[in-house]
């Protein structure tokens, strides 16, 4: 056997462009490779590159993997894959509205992949949401090549804004039930980190929760070696916002990590198994593949590395006191 040949198409945020192989085919040995810290990296066989963009705010790329299928790449980093998205998309979404007593009103800062909207819109009870991205390019071409969200997209509740979510969520009159966080994850330069700070989820965010309102995020990586980078942060953060903050984790495959999301309210959760079955059962449209009241009665519970830290973590997010992931966004380059 000779030795395989590897094309690197790198994202490594310290070099000034992404290296991106053209006219690829299925017998090429071209590979995407994710720098996920300056020793290690992540390495995805590619069918084909569909689409690649620099916007204004995110250098983004839609990949045909051979492993994990469609997926979507923002600013060098895995932000979704055909074959698992729904792991992560299931984790960001159900907890809160079963969580919830009947909610009705949903604003998604991000998610313009459409899958944050697509798993809101199985909630029987749910008469509006608000998805809001910055990104134009993002939404346009995951309607275009993203076919397992179409329907959502087409959906005559969903109420879709091209806009900064800080400046819609100021401008906006009305309030709502759930705040979903699906954005990027803080990287130096990238156009999302002040949307994780206290100032705005105190001042901005939870004055537009109605009484009895859920917050929720996702809040990047939560391994035994990762969940000091941003994840614990973000915890202590929002609990300097709210009564009651819920962590909790589950393993991605295509994020090569257990993921972390954060929600937290006023009002206190009541997260038992009989009662969240029964409300799926009640209140969503069609089968979860993922989620269960078991399984999500035990992603609250923690290792004990990673609810230690929890514990002792003082940081707090501020505009000039940030944490980041290994990367750069655009505006570092």
């Amino acid at each position: 056997m000779g030795e395989a040949v590897m094309f690197p198409l790198t994202f490594d945020h310290h070099e000034s462009n992404s290296i991106i192989p053209e006219n690829m085919n299925g017998n090429d040995d071209s590979w995407f490779e994710e720098v996920i810290d300056d020793d290690l990296k992540w390495s995805f066989a590619l069918n084909s590159v569909l689409h690649k963009v620099i916007s204004e705010y995110q250098d983004i790329v839609l990949l045909d993997t051979k492993h994990f299928g469609k997926a979507l790449v923002i600013d060098g980093k895995m932000q979704s894959a055909e074959s698992d998205e729904f792991i992560y998309h299931e984790c960001l979404i159900h907890p809160p509205l079963l969580s919830h007593p009947n909610p009705k009103a949903v604003f998604i800062m991000g998610g313009g992949e459409g899958s944050t909207a697509r798993e809101a819109l199985k909630h029987k009870s749910i008469e509006k949401v608000v998805m809001c991205d910055i990104d134009q390019e993002v939404v346009a071409f995951c309607r275009e090549h993203l076919t397992a969200n179409k329907e959502a997209f087409c959906n005559k509740k969903l109420d879709l804004v091209i806009n900064d979510a800080k400046n819609e969520l100021e401008e906006r009159k009305e309030k709502f039930d759930i705040i979903v966080g699906d954005l990027a994850d803080p990287v130096e330069g990238g156009p999302c980190y002040q949307l994780y700070t206290k100032s705005f989820y105190q001042e901005i965010l939870k004055p537009k929760l109605n009484p009895n309102g859920i917050f929720v995020t996702q809040a990047g990586p939560a391994g035994v070696f990762t969940h000091q980078e941003v994840f614990s942060s973000i915890y202590n953060t929002i609990k300097q916002v709210f009564k009651y903050v819920v962590a909790y984790t589950a393993h991605v495959p295509s994020f090569a990590d257990e993921w972390g999301w954060v929600m937290a309210s006023d009002a206190p959760f009541c997260i038992e198994e009989g009662e969240i079955d029964k409300k799926i059962r009640e209140t969503i449209k069609g089968e979860l593949l993922y989620l269960d009241g078991a399984s999500f009665c035990s992603l609250t519970v923690l290792n004990k590395m990673v609810s230690s830290t929890l514990k002792s973590e003082t940081h707090v997010y501020t505009e000039d006191n940030a944490r980041f992931i290994h990367g750069q966004g655009v505006g570092k380059k």
